[in-house]
């Protein structure tokens, strides 16, 4: 059981969902239509994108990089609940254990700052329409993506090495479906109050932050297409609702999650469940398939496959 000097545990007990067995088909139902949905739907974005000269334009490059961080951040999660609800098999091995915490905040995280990226995107095409080629050039929109994987990538090593450096010696189960660093941090052979607040800030004034401005930015384009077209504010309002509505699912449990005083309850699993599995499977259907030129590029895609 040892493991060098900082720890005897070499497994974790992840907690499923539920223990009863026609819950947990349910769930294993669930979790297999969410991440298919995930898959498929985001493989679709991706393929139409790429192969559609149309859609060139720096909001689709966004998009496509959205579908792929959203395929990666669903991965690290749900295989594994899969496995575990198909074969009750909840034992993880302590490497495995961080690597998922790893994984889940590098993607989480570069999503967050992706989806904050976008609505400077569609808030500069709206509002500084003149300038917008020259703010988006291809080059900036590279510079930016970079930018949000080596963001995302910085927040996730500062969170695996304040877990890596806690002593575990004892308890090890985790009161969810998969490792994050509250849940596991409250195993630790150690007063980790100091600790868990310098993980629960980190991530949730980041997710806080991108959240204000993402409001802010879709407020924004909303006033400003309000006070120029009225033919369009039913139009502006709708999309502006709906990309509302989806980063809200994603954002407000993340900060429900992280942002709570120190020494309350773990969050509730199911709560995970919106921010890890269904929001990224509403990702496609209210970014693309609201989208009349990504439509018709399928149809297109459709027709040549069929030929």
């Amino acid at each position: 059981m040892a493991r060098g000097n900082f720890s005897r545990v070499t497994e974790f007990i992840l907690l499923c969902l539920s223990d009863t067995c026609e819950l947990q088909l349910l769930f294993f139902t669930f979790f297999l239509l969410a991440y298919t949905t995930v898959l498929l739907g985001n493989l679709l974005t991706i393929v139409t994108i790429r192969t559609d000269p149309r859609l060139s334009s720096p909001m689709y490059f966004l998009l496509c990089h959205l579908s792929f961080i959203d395929i990666c951040y669903t991965s690290v999660t749900a295989p594994r609940v899969l496995v575990a609800l198909l074969l009750r098999h909840k034992a993880i091995a302590f490497e495995g254990c961080m690597a998922q915490l790893f994984f889940l905040h590098f993607a989480g995280s570069s999503e967050m700052f992706l989806l904050t990226v976008m609505a400077f995107d569609r808030y500069t095409a709206i509002c500084r329409p003149l300038r917008y080629t020259a703010i988006m050039a291809r080059g900036a929109c590279w510079a930016l993506v970079a930018a949000c994987w080596a963001g995302g990538f910085v927040h996730s090593i500062v969170q695996t090495l304040l877990t890596l450096r806690l002593p575990f010696c004892g308890p090890n189960t985790i009161p969810s479906y998969f490792c994050d660093v509250l849940p596991v941090a409250r195993l630790a052979c150690a007063d980790t109050a100091l600790t868990e607040r310098l993980m629960a800030s980190n991530s949730g004034l980041i997710s806080l932050g991108c959240f204000l401005v993402l409001v802010a930015s879709y407020a924004l384009i909303l006033a400003k297409v309000w006070a120029r077209l009225s033919q369009g504010r039913r139009k502006a309002l709708s999309t502006c609702a709906s990309h509302v509505m989806v980063v809200t699912l994603f954002f407000a449990p993340c900060i429900f999650t992280y942002l709570r005083p120190a020494g309350t309850s773990p969050s509730n699993k199911f709560v995970c469940v919106v921010y890890t599995t269904f929001s990224p499977m509403m990702n496609p259907l209210i970014y693309t398939l609201r989208s009349s030129e990504v439509k018709e590029s399928m149809r297109r895609l459709w027709k040549r496959c069929r030929a």
